[in-house]
Order: structure tokens, then sequence, then C-alpha cells
């Protein structure tokens, strides 16, 4: 009992484990339960289970606002919103990758969820590592926020180029270093095949397996944004990695819905990019205009949400009627 009331990075162990059950606790329902066998999720179902995940980290964010006060839940809930608006742009990569490896949307949910938790541990190593720098070095924080303004004012000018899949480093070693199947194998990442010159069973990767290593290269990338926002709006490493993990949760559930409209949001890159600059800017003028006093959490949770509101339903109403885009969709 003593464990479990001791204090780990800032926050009792209590906490920790409590979150660890439950992302657990839907991981085994949603592959044991849910997805026993790969098949591929309509855009109904796909809206249904994600409403669901947004309800658990709802619920969730409510008991840390009661349980550690109203600024701890806000800055759960900023990050949480950050998050899920960034992991739009992730679909349409997602979904590129998908594609260029010809990989069926039956066997699609099942590479998402093992990247998905390979990303639960690539993240906690990030933030940890943040979380450890930052403590020893305040001052970094002034990197991450000028980071965020300067990725903000680019994604505001940047066009639509799609990602180059088939120049990407990560396809070019495996595939050079590796044998590669040139098929898929139905779910597997790796299979046994004969070897050409000694006609014996060996090792090889299909294509599964690289594209769920894409993927989760394409998630580092996408973390060297989110991850210095929600850094900017909370140094609490359990607020950070908790509203981090919960809108990456739902990501596979919510990507069948969105792989399918993506196109519909074009205009809310412009959102996030607003968003990334007001985060980023807000760190100088709570230390340097506010003489150290700290900016208003509610205030932050109001100007994102409101942002990132109003580039969602902009977006809807400019493209609405628009034709879907010459890439496929999944399936």
């Amino acid at each position: 009992m003593e464990f479990l009331t001791a204090d780990w990075l800032g926050t009792p162990a209590w906490f920790w484990a409590a979150f660890l059950a439950i992302v657990a606790l839907l991981t085994v329902f949603d592959l044991g339960v849910l997805h026993k066998e790969d098949r591929e999720l309509g855009i109904k179902e796909s809206l249904k289970l994600s409403a669901f995940y947004i309800a658990v980290a709802m619920a969730f964010g409510t008991w840390v606002w009661f349980e550690r006060g109203g600024e701890a839940g806000m800055a759960y809930f900023t990050g949480f919103f950050i998050e899920k608006a960034l992991s739009i742009d992730n679909v349409f990569v997602i979904s590129l990758i998908f594609t260029y490896f010809a990989i069926p949307a039956k066997f699609q949910y099942r590479a998402l969820l093992w990247g998905i938790l390979a990303v639960i541990v690539l993240r906690g190593l990030m933030i940890a590592g943040g979380a450890a720098i930052l403590a020893e070095a305040y001052w970094v924080l002034y990197i991450f926020a000028a980071f965020l303004i300067v990725t903000g004012i680019k994604m505001f000018f940047a066009g639509d180029e799609p990602m180059d899949v088939a120049n990407n480093p990560a396809v070019k070693f495996i595939s050079n270093h590796m044998r590669v199947t040139p098929e898929l194998h139905d779910q597997h990442f790796f299979v046994k095949v004969k070897d050409e010159k000694t006609g014996k069973l060996v090792r090889a990767a299909t294509p599964l397996f690289l594209a769920l290593v894409v993927i989760n290269l394409a998630d580092l990338v996408f973390a060297l944004d989110s991850v210095p926002a929600i850094f900017a709006i909370t140094t609490d490493t359990f607020i950070v990695y908790t509203s981090n993990i919960f809108a990456i949760l739902g990501l596979r559930a919510l990507y069948f819905a969105l792989a399918a409209m993506v196109h519909r949001f074009h205009y809310l890159k412009y959102a996030l990019a607003a968003v990334l600059v007001f985060i980023g800017s807000k760190i100088f003028v709570s230390d340097f205009l506010l003489s150290g006093g700290k900016f208003p959490a509610w205030l932050s949770l109001a100007v994102t949400a409101a942002l990132i509101a109003a580039g969602v339903l902009y977006s809807l109403w400019k493209t609405r009627g628009n034709p879907e885009p010459d890439w496929p969709a999944p399936g």
C-alpha cells in the first residue's frame, strides 16, 4: 500500500496504476473482444467506437479535475484537444502509407493497434526525457516555445505535398538489410520463406511490417510538435503523458471514418498553426509580460478549443460538395 501512495514523477503511484489499468483493459477489450478476427471496420462502427474512446478520455479528465484540481483538469483537456486535432494530419499520412504498401482494410486495424502500442512506449520515453530536461533546465521550455511558434508559422505557409513513402530512409534500409516478401501473408509481420540459393527456410519481413515501421517513424515526427505543445501548457508529467496517450488510443478507431473524409478538413491546418503559435507565445507572455505569473489555464483551454472548432467548422463549410481526392481511402 505504501508503494501506491508513493510519489512517482510528481504524482502518486496509484494514479499511474489506474491509468495503465484503463489502457490495458481498453486494449484487451478492443483486440480480444471487438476484433478477434481481421475485418474491415465500417465508418458507422468507426464513429461509434471513437465516441466510446472520447467518452472514456473525457471521464478520465473529469476524474483528474476532481482529484487534482481545476488547473490540472483544464491542462489535461487542453493537451487532449491539441493532440486529437493534430492526429487528423496523422490520418492522411497513415492512409498514404497503407495505400503505398497495398494493405487491405481488414489488416489495417491490427497494424494500427500494434503501432499505437509502440507509440505508448516511445511517447513515454520522449515525455520522460523532456520532463527530466525541464527539471534541470527550465530555460529549455523557451526553446520548445520558440520551436512551436516557428513550426506554426511554417505550417501556415506550407503546401500540401504528400509524403514520399518510396524514398523513405527506413523503407530503403529495411529493404536493403532484410528479406522482404513481395506479397502480404495475412496479418503476419514476419514469415518463413524458402531461400532461393540454399533452399532452407529463412525469416522474412512482410509489407505489413514495413508499413508498421514507417507509421511509427511518422508518429515520431508528429510528436516533435505535440510533445513540446503539451509541455508548453504544463510540465506535470502525468498530465502530459495521459492526455497524449488517451488522444492516440482513439486514433485507430477514428482512422477509418476520418480517412474517408480527411479531405473535408483541409483548412484545419491553419487553425492548428494558430494553436501552436498561441501555445508557444503564451510561455513568453507568462514569464516576461506577466512577471512570472501564470497564464490562466481556463483561457488556454478556451482559446485552443475555439481555434480548433473554428478550423473544423470552416473546413466542413468550405469543402461542402467537393469531390474526394485521387488517393484511395482504406479498403
